[in-house]
């Protein structure tokens, strides 16, 4: 059986534990509701059209019983602080039947969570004093933050990061063309990890479009100098379409940026993608001979 879940068992979270033997489906996964923070140091969910983020897992009985005891929840029961339901979620390689729990106390739902995501908003919550963030697409080039003025917040890159299990792919489409994302696919995305204090995270929101809901904020696990940092800060597209060639000025800003960092391998990977979306050899080549 496969169960979503979307508070403290999940990656990172004090009750992961549960889950450390289960089989991982996905880790951006989505139900419809709404999230609740309890005030108790978890979450709630209750009946709504918003998105949910979570992970899904494929868990045995003997994993299932364990859970259910540590959500407080026995069948037939009229006392329980949650209930176990089902529900279709969603994934980036399509829907996945699975259980969830509910809250099934009022007295749960008590600080509406906005993002649907409780990882990222324990994390923000504490304010903490910097943060790492993972940069994919034009973010690993400073020509923009130059531009804004707010270079001065991206001047400490840690180095490459390596995202494994996705792929980047130009999905958020505007009228000149593609912009990047990431699918959790089972591919590699690399990308730049950079150490930047909280403040900046004002500007990497709006850049993004989060409130107007292009780009959501995620919370993911990456590899840097072969170590695995938990709890990075990156941007992922809310609602895809077709992966479509980007426009030049924007597949100049992802060679050029990630040129110094990246792999060799992956730099070439990033120049076949997007032959393959429509681009000559020429205009692949001269995206960085023209400068």
């Amino acid at each position: 059986m496969k169960i979503f879940v979307y508070g403290s068992l999940r990656k990172n979270q004090r009750y992961h534990y549960y889950l450390e033997d289960s089989k991982l489906i996905s880790e951006q996964a989505w139900i419809q509701g709404k999230l609740y923070d309890t005030g108790e140091g978890y979450p709630a969910v209750k009946e709504g059209k918003d998105r949910v983020f979570g992970e899904i897992y494929e868990i045995n009985q003997t994993v299932l019983e364990s859970i259910d005891d540590l959500e407080d929840y026995k069948e037939n029961s009229d006392n329980n602080l949650y209930m176990r339901q089902v529900a279709e979620a969603q994934t980036d390689e399509g829907p996945v039947d699975v259980i969830y729990y509910t809250g099934f106390q009022s007295s749960l739902f008590k600080d509406y969570i906005a993002s649907g995501d409780w990882t990222l908003h324990t994390f923000m919550e504490q304010k903490p004093d910097s943060l790492l963030y993972f940069a994919y697409g034009s973010c690993m080039d400073l020509e923009r933050f130059q531009l804004a003025g707010v270079d001065h917040h991206f001047q400490q890159p840690l180095g490459k990061g390596v995202l494994n299990g996705y792929s980047m792919k130009y999905t958020y489409i505007v009228e000149d063309g593609g912009r990047g994302d990431i699918i959790e696919d089972g591919g590699v995305t690399e990308g730049i990890v950079y150490s930047l204090p909280f403040e900046a995270v004002d500007y990497l929101y709006e850049r993004e479009g989060v409130v107007p809901g292009r780009y959501r904020a995620a919370m993911v696990n990456v590899v840097v100098n072969d170590v695995l940092i938990p709890n990075v800060l990156t941007f992922i597209v809310n609602h895809r379409g077709a992966e479509t060639r980007p426009p030049a000025h924007y597949a100049r800003e992802i060679l050029r940026g990630s040129m110094p960092y990246v792999s060799q391998e992956y730099h070439q990977k990033l120049k076949k993608q997007l032959l393959l979306l429509g681009m000559s050899e020429a205009e692949v080549e001269g995206l960085l001979n023209s400068e």
